[in-house]
């Protein structure tokens, strides 16, 4: 049984319907003071790379205080619209049923995000998510700007090794980091990614949902 189980947020536990690009321009906008005109890639991101090469798009100098700013402010948006999160968006079907099995069964579990921790934490607790998750375990946008580095980073303060963990995320980058951290990856075909391109960038397993929740115990080894 593996000792800790780290999870991707964004299209593997939940979804914003779109709810998060606004959240996004409204924190990018209070902290530069320019409209968003277009945003980066975010599709297996970190909000530091996101806001670096939006920041490039918009030509604003991007510095280490800005982005801490940025976080801030983002952290801040997500906690004044957390009601609106909660209507506009969903947690993923049989998400809660499968944080509780593990946790009945005295899995550790954690995230591994590209989110700032404050979003983090809103996104989750508002589907009644956040209460399984060990967040001192888990790493954030604010830890470095990649999966393998965040990955790295969560187990280090986990204490666990790489072979003892288990990562749940929906993009090619999710799988590759996995890889790069000895970490073995299931991935979710619940993004962009199809499960072709999920296997073919490494992950072990994949799932097509998280909605058929006695595979899920199957897949983590538990």
């Amino acid at each position: 049984m593996p000792e800790l189980v780290l999870w991707d947020i964004d299209h593997t536990l939940m979804a914003t319907r779109g709810l998060g690009r606004d959240l996004w321009a409204e924190a990018f906008a209070d902290v530069t003071g320019t409209a968003m005109r277009q945003q980066a890639s975010v599709t297996g991101s970190t909000e530091r790379v996101i806001l670096r090469e939006t920041a490039l798009l918009h030509g604003i100098p991007y510095t280490e205080d800005l982005f801490a700013a940025f976080a801030e402010a983002l952290g801040a948006v997500h906690v004044r619209r957390a009601a609106e999160l909660r209507e506009r968006g969903h947690a993923s079907p049989g998400a809660a049923e499968i944080l509780a099995e593990l946790s009945e069964r005295g899995v550790r579990q954690t995230v591994v995000t590209g989110n700032v921790r404050a979003a983090a934490e809103v996104k989750l607790t508002a589907f009644g998510l956040g209460g399984h998750m060990l967040w001192s375990e888990g790493a954030y946008g604010e830890d470095g700007e990649g999966r393998p580095e965040l990955l790295r980073t969560a187990l280090a303060r986990a204490g666990v090794q790489g072979s003892a963990a288990v990562f749940f995320g929906d993009t090619p980058a999710d799988a590759v980091g996995g890889r790069e951290a000895g970490v073995r990856v299931v991935a979710v075909a619940t993004g962009r990614a199809s499960a072709m391109e999920l296997r073919a960038a490494g992950a072990a397993d994949v799932l097509e949902s998280l909605s058929d929740v006695p595979a899920v115990p199957a897949a983590v080894g538990v």
